[in-house]
């Protein structure tokens, strides 16, 4: 309950890397974010997952950190080499001066603990791995349908669950409904971030009650099943699958989502799981592999850049064609730091007839670097001045008042503005309620239109957020979607009184749980969440 701009100052807080970003972003109130990092300790998870952008911002706020000498922790299971220098450097960079890390780049172990502060030498230091290792045999997978559900039909005949990740949400909903008639529908779930946030929570409790640590799923692992998601199955959930599919992405990416298949021991050399998927295997598609280069799916190269694409497949091009010194077989964890190194290094990879492509591919991954770079420093603050040095001016030229809020987030990663609503559904009558689906007594309770909702009432909506896809981001309609939402706006939610509610945009579902908005048609569901077609 402290707001938003006094949330950091709680003696603990956990939250989206975006609100440690905006401690670089020049802003009203910025010194107040300042004051309440500089005596935290502050934990940064999964670091590889950021863009050059990002980074930017990331590395000026590591040296006012580190100016602060506040102790920070940075993790990742499979950071690049350059990138950890580059990370280390931020952190002990002063005024006009800089340290020369290459030792930090040329360590090769794994895993790996690297400590940097600005009076000493770094420590880089091999840790001891756990002692558990796993070979995943690796598979090029037709990038169709049909070849998909045969394999899945072929693997999992003796029973076992799968992980299908796709790139994309619409990947995800058109392989569900395709699988939906292969196999049984209660055998398939659905998996993205296109759920409202209530939902959204159930499904990850659920994924987590049903492919957990076997203490914790217990006999409630399904014989047979398969989740088709996108990236939210890469990292932070502790789910376990005996078989993987996944599209071709960075490798980096790659491995996490390998990290998700035999994550566990089940019974004494995999004893417990169904025979046929006893050795962990990957099957890679999201590709037409018979292109020169191959030729990763059109939605992909929209999420992910050509260049880091290609260079994934050529690190992996000797495991698919089974000519690594090890076969199709990855080494886990042995193989991890030197895919990564391999894929974001300089070296040339892959076979000779790519290369033309690959070079192209480069020079336009150099020339987004540096836009991002320089569009990043737009709205960034000041590097760390010099002991003493006043801050006057700090925030000139800033973006104001932004702050948790969708323009505040647009300036801190490199997308357009996304657009938030919260999701009620208005019955024929025009009554307004809650969700119907949603637990704990929260569903299909009416809502008042002539007075502010009780706070249990509110809040409830709050947490049913969702934000709307790329299709939303588009100026134009992001403009007429605003004005249709703004006309649907309840007088009574927007006053002092109703804190949760007034200000936020609010989408009515039907009774079917349809609607349309700025010329397209949304369909929302709680087993395959919003679903996003053109009407116009």
């Amino acid at each position: 309950r402290h707001g938003r701009k006094k949330a950091m100052l709680a003696s603990f807080g956990v939250g989206t890397v975006d609100q440690l970003l905006f401690m670089g972003l020049k802003r009203r109130h910025l010194a107040l974010r300042h004051l309440a990092l500089a005596g935290k300790v502050v934990i940064i998870d999964e670091a590889h997952a950021y863009d050059t952008y990002m980074n930017s911002y990331l590395d000026r706020v590591l040296s006012w950190l580190g100016a602060y000498r506040v102790p920070v922790v940075v993790l990742s299971a499979t950071l690049p080499a350059g990138r950890r220098r580059e990370l280390a450097e931020a952190y002990v960079r002063t005024a006009g001066t800089s340290r020369d890390l290459a030792d930090v780049q040329k360590a090769e172990g794994y895993p790996l603990l690297t400590a940097i502060e600005s009076t000493r030498p770094p420590l880089v230091e091999d840790v001891a791995p756990s002692g558990r290792g796993t070979g995943v045999r690796l598979e090029r997978l037709s990038d169709d349908l049909e070849a998909l559900a045969d394999r899945l039909e072929r693997e999992l005949a003796g029973g076992g669950c799968a992980l299908v990740v796709r790139n994309t949400v619409g990947r995800v909903l058109e392989t569900a409904q395709f699988l939906r008639r292969r196999f049984k529908a209660d055998e398939i779930t659905v998996a993205h971030a296109r759920f409202v946030d209530l939902d959204r929570a159930r499904k990850d409790a659920r994924l987590l009650e049903l492919f957990g640590p076997p203490e914790k799923s217990g006999d409630r692992r399904p014989a047979k099943h398969i989740v088709v998601a996108t990236q939210v199955a890469e990292q932070s959930l502790d789910i376990d699958f005996d078989l993987l599919v996944t599209d071709l992405c960075p490798v980096d990416l790659l491995l996490q989502r390998m990290g998700r298949l035999h994550r566990h021991m089940r019974g004494e050399g995999q004893c417990e799981r169904p025979e046929r998927v006893r050795i962990p295997q990957c099957l890679v598609t999201g590709a037409d592999w018979e292109a020169v280069p191959v030729e990763p799916d059109k939605g992909s190269q929209h999420i992910y850049e050509l260049h880091a694409l290609l260079r994934s497949a050529a690190v992996l091009e000797p495991y698919l064609s089974g000519t690594a010194a090890t076969g199709s077989v990855v080494r886990l964890p042995e193989d991890i730091s030197p895919l990564v190194q391999a894929a974001y290094g300089t070296e040339a990879i892959g076979p000779p007839a790519w290369q033309g492509a690959m070079e192209q591919a480069h020079k336009q991954h150099l020339l987004q670097q540096q836009k991002q770079r320089e569009k990043a420093q737009t709205f960034q603050i000041n590097d760390v001045g010099r002991p003493g040095r006043a801050l006057i001016g700090w925030v000139d030229a800033g973006v104001g008042d932004a702050d948790d809020t969708r323009a505040g987030r647009a300036q801190v990663r490199d997308t357009r503005e996304s657009l938030e609503v919260l999701v009620v559904q208005r019955l024929a009558d025009g009554t307004i309620r809650t969700l119907p689906w949603l637990d704990e007594g929260r569903g299909a309770r009416e809502l008042p239109t002539e007075a502010a909702p009780a706070w249990d009432l509110a809040r409830t909506v709050a947490a049913c957020g969702l934000r709307l896809p790329f299709q939303f981001s588009i100026p134009e309609v992001l403009d007429r979607a605003i004005e249709e939402l703004e006309a649907e706006c309840v007088p009574a939610w927007q006053s002092k009184e109703s804190h949760w509610l007034a200000g936020e945009l609010i989408l009515m579902l039907d009774e079917n749980c349809r609607t349309t908005l700025a010329g397209y048609e949304l369909r929302y569901s709680p087993d395959d969440g919003l679903e996003v077609t053109d009407v116009r």
